[in-house]
Protein backbone atom coordinates (compact mmCIF):
# COMPACT_ATOMS: atom_id res chain seq x y z
CA UNK A 1 0.00 0.00 0.00
CA UNK A 2 1.57 3.93 -0.87
CA UNK A 3 1.54 6.23 1.89
CA UNK A 4 -1.21 8.59 1.75
CA UNK A 5 -0.37 11.98 0.56
CA UNK A 6 -0.84 14.53 2.76
CA UNK A 7 -1.12 18.43 2.40
CA UNK A 8 -0.07 20.20 5.43
CA UNK A 9 -1.82 23.90 5.54
CA UNK A 10 -0.18 25.56 8.67
CA UNK A 11 2.72 28.41 7.80
CA UNK A 12 6.29 27.69 7.82
CA UNK A 13 8.06 27.27 10.03
CA UNK A 14 5.82 25.03 12.01
CA UNK A 15 4.63 23.10 8.74
CA UNK A 16 8.12 21.74 8.59
CA UNK A 17 7.79 20.46 12.23
CA UNK A 18 4.28 18.62 11.39
CA UNK A 19 6.14 17.20 7.92
CA UNK A 20 8.63 15.33 10.45
CA UNK A 21 6.30 14.01 12.27
CA UNK A 22 3.97 12.40 9.82
CA UNK A 23 6.79 11.01 7.93
CA UNK A 24 7.65 9.04 10.90
CA UNK A 25 4.00 7.83 10.16
CA UNK A 26 5.00 6.35 7.37
CA UNK A 27 2.82 9.26 5.59
CA UNK A 28 4.39 11.26 2.51
CA UNK A 29 4.18 15.33 3.44
CA UNK A 30 3.10 17.94 1.21
CA UNK A 31 4.45 21.54 2.67
CA UNK A 32 1.58 23.61 0.89
CA UNK A 33 0.66 26.41 3.74
CA UNK A 34 -2.38 28.07 2.95
CA UNK A 35 -1.34 31.06 5.56
CA UNK A 36 2.00 33.15 6.26
CA UNK A 37 3.03 34.86 9.67
CA UNK A 38 3.05 38.35 9.54
CA UNK A 39 4.63 40.00 12.82
CA UNK A 40 3.25 43.15 13.98
CA UNK A 41 4.66 45.92 15.90
CA UNK A 42 3.12 46.49 19.79
CA UNK A 43 3.54 47.67 22.91
CA UNK A 44 6.32 45.92 24.62
CA UNK A 45 5.73 47.93 27.79
CA UNK A 46 5.98 44.53 30.81
CA UNK A 47 5.24 47.40 33.68
CA UNK A 48 2.83 45.32 36.20
CA UNK A 49 2.83 42.19 34.52
CA UNK A 50 3.46 39.09 36.25
CA UNK A 51 3.05 36.38 33.19
CA UNK A 52 3.26 36.00 29.87
CA UNK A 53 0.60 33.66 28.27
CA UNK A 54 1.05 32.59 24.31
CA UNK A 55 -1.56 29.92 22.94
CA UNK A 56 0.52 29.67 19.61
CA UNK A 57 4.38 29.20 18.59
CA UNK A 58 3.56 32.12 15.91
CA UNK A 59 3.32 34.27 18.88
CA UNK A 60 6.13 33.35 20.93
CA UNK A 61 8.48 33.52 17.78
CA UNK A 62 6.77 36.96 17.14
CA UNK A 63 6.59 38.28 20.80
CA UNK A 64 10.29 37.45 21.19
CA UNK A 65 11.65 39.59 18.34
CA UNK A 66 10.49 42.55 20.38
CA UNK A 67 10.65 41.64 24.25
CA UNK A 68 14.22 41.55 25.88
CA UNK A 69 12.07 40.12 28.65
CA UNK A 70 12.93 36.43 29.35
CA UNK A 71 12.63 35.83 33.58
CA UNK A 72 8.81 36.50 33.70
CA UNK A 73 6.44 33.55 34.00
CA UNK A 74 5.46 32.27 30.70
CA UNK A 75 2.32 30.14 30.46
CA UNK A 76 1.90 27.91 26.97
CA UNK A 77 -1.26 26.34 25.71
CA UNK A 78 0.66 23.41 24.81
CA UNK A 79 4.20 21.53 24.74
CA UNK A 80 4.46 23.06 21.08
CA UNK A 81 4.11 26.64 22.53
CA UNK A 82 6.17 25.51 25.10
CA UNK A 83 9.03 24.77 23.07
CA UNK A 84 9.00 27.20 20.92
CA UNK A 85 8.94 29.52 24.06
CA UNK A 86 11.96 27.60 25.58
CA UNK A 87 13.97 27.87 22.03
CA UNK A 88 13.38 32.06 22.21
CA UNK A 89 14.95 31.89 25.61
CA UNK A 90 12.10 32.12 28.72
CA UNK A 91 13.24 30.51 31.26
CA UNK A 92 10.22 29.87 33.24
CA UNK A 93 7.62 28.17 31.14
CA UNK A 94 4.42 26.23 31.95
CA UNK A 95 2.46 23.99 29.63
CA UNK A 96 -1.16 23.71 29.82
CA UNK A 97 -0.90 20.57 27.86
CA UNK A 98 -4.48 21.32 26.31
CA UNK A 99 -7.01 23.95 25.13
CA UNK A 100 -7.36 27.79 26.02
CA UNK A 101 -9.70 26.64 29.18
CA UNK A 102 -6.61 24.48 30.31
CA UNK A 103 -4.65 27.34 29.96
CA UNK A 104 -6.73 29.51 31.87
CA UNK A 105 -6.63 27.31 34.81
CA UNK A 106 -3.38 26.61 34.75
CA UNK A 107 -3.26 30.29 35.24
CA UNK A 108 -5.74 30.22 38.32
CA UNK A 109 -3.73 26.86 39.71
CA UNK A 110 0.09 28.83 39.22
CA UNK A 111 -0.53 32.33 39.82
CA UNK A 112 -2.02 35.15 42.28
CA UNK A 113 -4.23 37.55 40.64
CA UNK A 114 -3.08 40.12 43.64
CA UNK A 115 0.50 39.94 42.11
CA UNK A 116 0.00 41.63 38.46
CA UNK A 117 -1.74 41.51 35.42
CA UNK A 118 -1.77 38.89 32.80
CA UNK A 119 -0.53 40.04 29.53
CA UNK A 120 -2.19 37.36 26.43
CA UNK A 121 0.07 38.43 23.58
CA UNK A 122 -1.71 36.55 20.56
CA UNK A 123 -2.59 36.53 16.73
CA UNK A 124 -5.05 38.98 15.27
CA UNK A 125 -7.60 36.16 15.19
CA UNK A 126 -8.38 33.72 17.91
CA UNK A 127 -10.46 30.74 18.06
CA UNK A 128 -11.36 31.27 22.08
CA UNK A 129 -11.66 34.68 24.66
CA UNK A 130 -9.07 33.58 27.00
CA UNK A 131 -8.74 37.08 27.89
CA UNK A 132 -12.50 36.79 29.63
CA UNK A 133 -12.21 33.43 31.00
CA UNK A 134 -8.86 34.70 32.87
CA UNK A 135 -10.83 38.12 34.13
CA UNK A 136 -14.04 35.52 35.11
CA UNK A 137 -11.10 34.06 37.40
CA UNK A 138 -10.32 37.38 38.92
CA UNK A 139 -7.12 38.32 36.76
CA UNK A 140 -6.50 41.58 35.57
CA UNK A 141 -5.46 41.03 31.80
CA UNK A 142 -4.82 42.52 28.73
CA UNK A 143 -4.04 41.66 24.98
CA UNK A 144 -1.69 42.83 22.68
CA UNK A 145 -1.79 41.59 18.96
CA UNK A 146 1.54 40.56 18.00
CA UNK A 147 1.07 39.11 14.41
CA UNK A 148 -1.11 38.46 11.68
CA UNK A 149 -1.79 34.67 10.03
CA UNK A 150 -2.46 35.92 6.13
CA UNK A 151 -3.84 34.13 3.70
CA UNK A 152 -1.62 33.58 0.82
CA UNK A 153 -2.56 35.23 -2.49
CA UNK A 154 -2.79 31.81 -4.64
CA UNK A 155 -3.78 28.54 -3.43
CA UNK A 156 -0.74 26.18 -3.98
CA UNK A 157 -0.67 24.00 -6.79
CA UNK A 158 0.26 21.09 -4.68
CA UNK A 159 -4.02 21.12 -3.97
CA UNK A 160 -4.75 20.58 -7.86
CA UNK A 161 -2.73 17.14 -7.72
CA UNK A 162 -3.29 14.35 -6.32
CA UNK A 163 -3.54 14.03 -2.61
CA UNK A 164 -5.70 11.64 0.09
CA UNK A 165 -5.67 13.96 3.40
CA UNK A 166 -5.45 17.90 4.08
CA UNK A 167 -4.25 18.81 8.05
CA UNK A 168 -6.20 21.93 9.17
CA UNK A 169 -4.22 23.03 12.45
CA UNK A 170 -6.84 26.16 12.57
CA UNK A 171 -10.16 27.14 11.47
CA UNK A 172 -8.50 30.35 9.43
CA UNK A 173 -6.88 27.33 7.61
CA UNK A 174 -10.09 25.85 7.11
CA UNK A 175 -11.78 29.01 5.65
CA UNK A 176 -8.81 29.72 3.69
CA UNK A 177 -8.71 26.48 1.59
CA UNK A 178 -13.14 26.31 1.22
CA UNK A 179 -12.20 30.08 0.42
CA UNK A 180 -10.42 29.48 -3.03
CA UNK A 181 -12.79 26.40 -3.88
CA UNK A 182 -12.24 23.49 -1.77
CA UNK A 183 -10.71 21.84 -4.94
CA UNK A 184 -11.45 17.56 -4.71
CA UNK A 185 -12.40 17.98 -1.19
CA UNK A 186 -15.15 14.96 -1.87
CA UNK A 187 -12.45 12.65 -2.89
CA UNK A 188 -9.98 13.79 0.16
CA UNK A 189 -9.77 13.27 4.27
CA UNK A 190 -10.01 16.50 6.39
CA UNK A 191 -8.12 15.70 9.36
CA UNK A 192 -8.98 18.58 12.21
CA UNK A 193 -7.06 19.87 15.36
CA UNK A 194 -10.49 20.75 16.90
CA UNK A 195 -14.60 20.61 16.52
CA UNK A 196 -14.02 24.57 15.35
CA UNK A 197 -11.70 23.73 12.61
CA UNK A 198 -13.56 20.80 11.60
CA UNK A 199 -16.69 22.85 11.68
CA UNK A 200 -14.79 25.75 9.49
CA UNK A 201 -13.81 22.88 7.25
CA UNK A 202 -17.84 21.63 6.47
CA UNK A 203 -19.09 25.02 5.51
CA UNK A 204 -19.78 24.53 1.95
CA UNK A 205 -17.50 21.63 1.15
CA UNK A 206 -17.75 18.22 1.62
CA UNK A 207 -15.10 15.15 1.90
CA UNK A 208 -15.00 11.59 1.87
CA UNK A 209 -14.85 11.97 5.72
CA UNK A 210 -13.52 14.21 8.13
CA UNK A 211 -11.74 13.34 11.33
CA UNK A 212 -11.00 15.33 14.52
CA UNK A 213 -8.80 14.75 17.17
CA UNK A 214 -9.86 14.05 20.77
CA UNK A 215 -7.66 16.50 22.39
CA UNK A 216 -6.17 19.43 20.30
CA UNK A 217 -2.53 18.08 20.13
CA UNK A 218 -1.10 16.42 16.85
CA UNK A 219 -0.49 13.09 18.73
CA UNK A 220 -4.28 12.83 19.07
CA UNK A 221 -4.95 14.00 15.66
CA UNK A 222 -2.40 11.69 13.74
CA UNK A 223 -4.30 8.81 16.27
CA UNK A 224 -7.20 10.05 14.64
CA UNK A 225 -6.64 10.08 11.14
CA UNK A 226 -4.88 7.01 10.74
CA UNK A 227 -6.82 4.82 12.63
CA UNK A 228 -10.07 4.92 10.66
CA UNK A 229 -11.96 7.11 12.90
CA UNK A 230 -14.25 9.47 10.82
CA UNK A 231 -17.68 11.03 10.61
CA UNK A 232 -20.04 11.46 7.39
CA UNK A 233 -18.81 13.42 4.49
CA UNK A 234 -19.61 16.79 5.05
CA UNK A 235 -20.38 16.47 8.84
CA UNK A 236 -18.10 16.66 11.92
CA UNK A 237 -17.33 14.11 14.49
Amino acid sequence: MSSPRVAITRALPDAERTAEALRARGAEPIVAPLLEIAPYAFDTDLGGVQALLFTSANGVRAAAQALQERALPLLAVGDATANAARDAGFRDVRSANGDVRALSELAASSLEARKGALLYLSGADVAADLANLLQAAGFRTARRIVYEARVVSALPAAYTQPLDIIVFHSARAAHAFVGFGAPNAQQLTAACLSQAVADAAAQSASWARIVVATTPQEEALWRATFSGQNSPAGASA
